[in-house]
């Protein structure tokens, strides 16, 4: 059978829509035996539903050094996202050679790690773009209801949005620096025939704030199409309603941040553990998650509990908790999270968030209750309501604390900056092991509030509990200061020179 190699990585993940999509490849076959056309992949209710949940499918597990599937290590969203923002921060430590690139920030235009997270992002968006076509010919032809329809493009919107805004933190400026800098391409029509590949070239790199603009757009539609039912494993309003939250929070709009919280109030509640969460999926916490079974999952090499679980237990322990945080000040000694969420060995302490070595089934946490809590606590700071932070921060913190220790109250914080200080270190106990620090960094740094990315423990030089129980000094390096060129990743140089019609731009310095 001829086939059509497609280096230009935009080509690469315009792979023709599958029953189910569930697999991709680095080239497309313009008549294989396991293709079907649109007209047929939409043909049926069932079928449409198996093209949706392989959108989830390629946002589980999609592209990693020209692999997908099992060897694809949860690209972009199945585990991926987490241990890359985890390993672009300082409060996760890189152990072994797995992650030392994103670690110490020696990428490149042609580094693995940041260039499977666009081309799988880009992937994930192609094939809901093309759902989102074709529900409307499935809805004319009787196919679905008008119900079905808003329902499942609310879904596609939500996941467009959620991998734009990956790739913005990633690959872009934050935006309270430069609202007009080089944004991403955001990718609104499918690409899914060989002649759409030239004519879709030409989307180009808009601004931050242009990109910013559409999150909103596509966020703002899929809210008034979906259901507010909890439901953590399809995107629903509250899913949306959360991530708009994040979105706000990046773009300093404290009052859409608040917006955002009032409206999930009464649906979604703090647990009275935190860790019920990671014990119980459907929890009232759980806002969305990708969910994992044991037959699909990210692999040995790419699973949460794989690549985070102590080895005692059977995992792989290539991420450890950090000693720097489990050694700070602001970690009270007799909190829930360090007795119940980690764990120990005589090398160190690991993230026990995800304890299901054998069979990798814990899901990847994309949007909790508590982040949306701590987001409403950071917005009413910055807007000077102190006793309202106050008690949004109390309400995450205190569940993990015993009664003994009282809660924060006013006195405790000498201004504002204290106070906004005890909620960033609150994110970062809060979300350990949920790569949600890099993102944090980020939007902080591009504020002015942090001067890049802090720090870390020297990679790989942590051989002992020793180094977290004791004295014992910490050999620190890979502190990257916010004007470095390696701050934000450089766009795939395959993607630069195979985009012979319209070449984007690289980002400064690479």
């Amino acid at each position: 059978m001829k086939r059509i190699n497609f280096k230009n990585i935009k080509l690469a993940i315009a792979a023709i829509v599958t029953v189910g999509v569930t697999s991709s490849c680095d080239v497309t076959d313009l008549s294989p035996a396991n293709l079907i056309p649109d007209s047929e992949a939409f043909a049926t209710a069932a079928r449409v539903e198996s093209v949706v949940l392989g959108v989830y499918e390629s946002a589980q597990q999609g592209f990693y050094l020209g692999s997908a599937g099992q060897a694809g290590r949860g690209y972009p969203f199945g585990a991926a996202n987490t241990q890359q923002g985890d390993m672009r921060g300082e409060d996760m430590y890189n152990d072994q050679l797995f992650y030392e690139i994103t670690y110490v920030a020696n990428h490149t235009p042609f580094s693995a790690n940041n260039n499977g997270m666009w081309i799988s992002i880009y992937r994930m968006v192609n094939r809901a773009n093309i759902v989102l076509e074709n529900l409307e010919t499935a809805l004319q032809d009787g196919v679905i209801t008008q119900e079905q329809r808003d329902v499942l493009r609310g879904e596609m919107l939500f996941l467009r949005a959620l991998g734009h805004h990956e790739l913005l933190v990633h690959f872009a400026i934050p935006y309270m620096d430069n609202p007009g800098a080089l944004g991403v391409p955001y990718r609104k029509v499918a690409i899914n025939d060989v002649p759409l590949v030239v004519e879709n070239e030409s989307v180009g790199r808009t601004t931050v704030a242009e990109d910013y603009a559409q999150l909103l757009a596509d966020l703002n539609e899929a809210e008034g199409l979906l259901p507010l039912d909890r439901n953590f494993s399809r995107a629903r309003r509250g899913a949306v309603i959360g991530l708009k939250s994040r979105i706000m929070l990046h773009m300093g709009n404290w009052q859409g941040v608040l917006d955002e919280y009032n409206k999930l109030t009464g649906t979604y509640s703090l647990t009275d553990s935190p860790v019920t969460p990671f014990r119980t999926v459907n929890s009232t916490e759980n806002i969305f998650s990708f969910v994992h079974t044991p037959e699909s999952n990210a692999g040995v090499n790419g699973a949460l509990p794989s690549m985070y679980g102590n080895p005692a237990r059977g995992g792989r322990g290539l991420v450890k908790v950090s000693p720097l945080i489990w050694r700070s000040d602001f970690w009270h000694p007799e909190d829930l999270r360090r007795s119940e969420l980690t764990d120990r060995n005589a090398g160190g302490i690991y993230s026990f968030k995800y304890p299901d070595v054998v069979t990798r089934t814990d899901p990847n946490p994309i949007l909790r209750f508590a982040e949306v809590v701590l987001n409403a606590a950071e917005a009413h700071a910055r807007l000077g309501n102190s006793a309202q932070a106050i008690e949004l921060l109390n309400s995450v913190r205190d569940r993990a604390l015993p009664a003994s220790v009282p809660s924060f109250t006013a006195g405790d914080f000498a201004g504002s900056e204290a106070l906004l200080t005890a909620i960033f270190n609150e994110r970062r106990i809060e979300f350990l092991a949920e790569g949600r620090r890099w993102a944090d960094i980020h939007r902080l740094s591009g504020e002015g509030l942090m001067d890049g990315i802090p720090v870390k423990a020297t990679s790989r030089s942590i051989t002992s509990l020793d180094f977290y129980t004791t004295d014992r000094e910490i050999p620190t390096d890979h502190a990257l200061p916010y004007t470095d060129t390696r701050f934000i990743w450089p766009i795939p140089q395959e993607e630069i020179l195979n985009n012979s019609t319209a070449p984007i731009q690289q980002n400064p310095g690479y």
